[in-house]
């Protein structure tokens, strides 16, 4: 892991490599009049600010089929956050945005520390929720979630968040079964110029990005970024520090290269490395004491576009990732490499076919200490994937039927299928109803096929319990079943409104079966109990979701969402499992969002998001309203200020309790001002 020196030394080069390039950029550098930086001002892409909520609604997007279609017309439960949301809603990191999907669950651990699902069962590591940044998976082979204290960049060069809710394992394979967010940055050529952005508050104590984009050819652009943050501790209950600071430093580039009219090539990579706090209980000893976390890694990714007719391309798409994790109960390297192929073409003027393959190669290596163990220090697993899927328009204009299937082959229970059919009537240009059905798998990770844990319940003062539970090779993927219908409209140009519906039907869910008890007499005497993971579970959930937007005038829209959600769990007659319905209660039954955008004179916009979030039982996390602020100003074209409140109806609250030996803390009041250059 690297030092704290090391990361100083790595911001100092990566700062001078972009004053060097600053102090480079004019035309002769490339030894011609022709050929240089673009001095123009620095543009944006498409601007947010000013679309209408048609255009809104029209937005082109991808994580549904692969291909870009309208936002308005796709089969699925999706939800754009665009890049104007992140600036306006005035939170510094990317689980902080996701608060504003209806029927997403964002609760915050701690300072560093996210539990986020999509539909229920939510934890620490949610297992059901794929997440990608620029097409790039950044789950965890090691527990199937999201470390989602390393998965940043610069904010500002967000284009915009695809969230799916709902199963998109057709598309996307593997742990695509409650939802799927889509992270998808802007083109180099979007991003010209220089932008420095600097900030601080009493709980992000220092934020400081710079960014550089520049062209080297008319049909080569590209940006170079560094990004540092500091972010503080927060508390506990009882007031005491929590010890859960973070900070983190990372750098990157893009390149977007137009090879010719017809072929387009990416290239872009991310270095980082953070130190982060946690406070643990571990029952082997039941002493509680700061845990620091060190985290490092890297990745890169080539992507190239070739366009055969207006009806045809193919995308080709190779990754590697690195990540390096170091913390009390184990110490864990992950080598990931990545390709995926994938062609769409027109077989006529009512039938799009799209198809691919892919294959994915995890190799780490685990160092388990203290409660964890891993039969297998070192250890590589594969994912070979075919996709198909066909589009067929059955009336022009009106209604469209798309099917098709993923097919996987892993390394823990061999091959897999996962189909879906969606359903697309338009019986006017405002208004869209759809319907799918949709087979998602989550199969086991790591720990599920060759882990164990082993944590201790003080019963009383006299009897300590203490469980062992132990994953293994009999250990099945879990199945969901999901059925979906949606209503999209348009009303008046005013008012556009999305609902949304789901029964979903899960079969194989994970449980603990005990296996063997014994007693040992003492002071405390112990019962130890061991137990192995199983799929002797099954269950529903089902419930809706409402989103709408309204433009009351031409300076004033206001956003409003709402999610209902009801889980109903079952053991099978043969399981001894007596937890194996509690995540029942593990996740709030009705949530509620709501964001206005004011856009004042001078320049000034004033900004207020609010969130209710109903108790969870089990948990003993009581039901919160959080209301966030935030006033900015354009000085010019080049220069905004921004100051943001967040938690201001409460001092503190509480928004998750978890199980594994991880303290959770108060979520505090915060302040945040930040400046922004563009030049």
């Amino acid at each position: 892991m690297y030092s704290m020196k090391n990361r100083i030394i790595q911001l100092i080069v990566i700062l001078l490599m972009l004053f060097l390039v600053e102090s480079l950029g004019s035309k002769r550098v490339f030894g011609t009049d022709d050929v240089g930086f673009d001095n123009s001002p620095p543009q944006t892409g498409f601007d947010l600010t000013t679309l209408s909520l048609e255009q809104l609604m029209n937005i082109d997007i991808t994580s549904v089929t692969k291909w870009q279609q309208r936002l308005s017309r796709s089969a699925s439960a999706i939800f754009v956050i665009t890049g104007e949301d992140i600036r306006r809603s005035g939170v510094t990191s990317i689980p902080e945005i996701l608060r504003i999907v209806p029927g997403l669950q964002v609760a915050r651990v701690d300072s560093n520390k996210w539990a986020i699902t999509s539909r229920g069962f939510n934890q620490i590591f949610s297992n059901k929720l794929l997440v990608m940044i620029d097409g790039r998976t950044v789950y965890t082979s090691l527990f199937s979630g999201v470390y989602w204290d390393v998965q940043d960049t610069l904010l500002e060069d967000v284009e915009r968040i695809e969230v799916i809710r709902g199963p998109g394992a057709t598309v996307w394979g593997t742990n695509a079964v409650n939802g799927v967010i889509s992270i998808i940055t802007k083109k180099a050529e979007d991003t010209q110029g220089v932008l420095v952005t600097a900030g601080s508050g009493n709980e992000d104590r220092g934020i400081v990005g710079i960014r550089y984009g520049g062209n080297i050819t008319e049909d080569v652009y590209y940006r170079l970024y560094a990004k540092y943050f500091n972010r503080d501790d927060f508390v506990f209950l009882s007031e005491d520090k929590a010890d859960d600071g973070w900070d983190f430093l990372r750098g990157g580039f893009r390149v977007d290269w137009g090879l010719s009219d017809k072929n387009q090539l990416t290239l872009q990579g991310d270095i980082y490395n953070g130190d982060s706090g946690q406070t643990l209980t571990l029952t082997d000893d039941f002493v509680t004491f700061r845990d620091a976390v060190e985290t490092a890694g890297g990745n890169m990714l080539a992507r190239w576009k070739h366009t055969y007719s207006d009806t045809s391309d193919m995308t080709m798409q190779l990754y590697y990732d690195r990540t390096e994790r170091d913390e009390a109960t184990l110490e864990q390297y992950h080598d990931t490499i990545d390709f995926d192929f994938f062609s769409s073409f027109r077989l006529s003027k009512r039938q799009r076919m799209t198809w691919g393959l892919g294959y994915r190669l995890i190799a780490d290596h685990i160092d388990a200490r203290r409660t964890l163990g891993f039969d297998d220090e070192v250890r590589s697993s594969h994912i070979f994937s075919l996709f198909v899927q066909d589009e067929v328009t059955l009336v022009p204009d009106r209604l469209s039927m798309t099917v098709g299937s993923k097919l996987e082959r892993n390394s823990y229970t061999g091959f897999e299928h996962q189909p879906s059919a969606r359903l697309v009537w338009t019986p006017s240009e405002d208004h869209t109803v759809w319907a799918a059905v949709s087979r998602a798998v989550r199969t086991p990770a790591r720990f599920d096929n060759d882990g164990d844990v082993t944590y201790v319940i003080p019963a009383s003062s006299t009897l300590n319990i203490s469980n062992t539970i132990f994953g293994g090779s009999s250990y099945d993927s879990e199945n969901l079943l999901a059925y979906e219908i949606g209503y999209r409209a348009l009303i008046l140009k005013k008012l556009s409104y999305d609902i949304s519906a789901f029964y979903n039907v899960y079969e194989d869910l994970q449980t603990s079966e005990l296996q063997s008890s014994t007693f040992t007499f003492g002071f405390p005497s112990i019962v130890s109990n061991t137990k192995q993971l199983d799929n002797k579970a099954e269950g529903e959930t089902y419930g809706f979701e409402i989103s709408a937007k309204y433009q009351m005038t031409d300076w004033w829209r206001v956003s409003v969402g709402y999610s209902y959600l009801e889980i109903e769990l079952h053991k099978n007659s043969s399981s001894n499992d007596s937890a194996a319905e509690d995540p029942e209660r593990d996740s709030p039954h009705n949530q509620f969002k709501m964001q206005s955008f004011v856009n004042l004179p001078y320049g000034l916009e004033f900004d207020t998001t609010v969130n209710y979030v109903e108790n969870l039982p089990r948990k003993d996390v009581s039901g919160y309203i959080r209301l966030d602020t935030r006033l900015g100003w354009h000085l010019n074209s080049n220069l905004d200020v921004s100051i943001g409140l967040q938690n201001l109806l409460d001092s503190e609250h509480q928004e998750f309790f978890d199980s594994s030996g991880i303290e959770s803390t108060q979520i505090e009041r915060s302040i945040f001002g930040q400046i922004i250059w563009r030049h």
